[in-house]
């Protein structure tokens, strides 16, 4: 794994999420109570997880309204032990960093 730049520090709002494609993945990274990163992608339809709503740690995808918790990546509805990856998160003077 590698640290690599993906936004400026502004680039994602409170409370609110953005995709971003390093390396070929799509990787959402949300601000809320700090920033935390994972695979984009919900498991059901493809759809991103980006411009869910979030409630607390829970990102509800805006496709179909399945759940994942945005610091571990565990799937709350439907599945039991489906994980989406996390990501290291690191914000400094110039941005913010992925570990991927």
């Amino acid at each position: 794994m590698a640290w690599k730049k993906v936004a400026e520090k502004d680039a994602v709002a409170p409370g609110k999420g953005r995709e971003f494609v390093v390396d070929g993945k799509r990787i959402a990274v949300f601000n809320q109570d700090g920033f935390h990163a994972l695979d984009s992608v919900c498991v059901h339809q493809d759809g991103s997880l980006a411009p869910g709503k979030l409630d607390g740690d829970i990102v509800e995808c805006p496709l179909h309204f399945w759940h994942y918790n945005i610091k571990t990546g565990e799937l709350l509805d439907y599945i039991k032990g489906v994980k989406l990856q996390t990501y290291s998160v690191e914000v400094k003077k110039d941005g913010i960093y992925l570990d991927v």
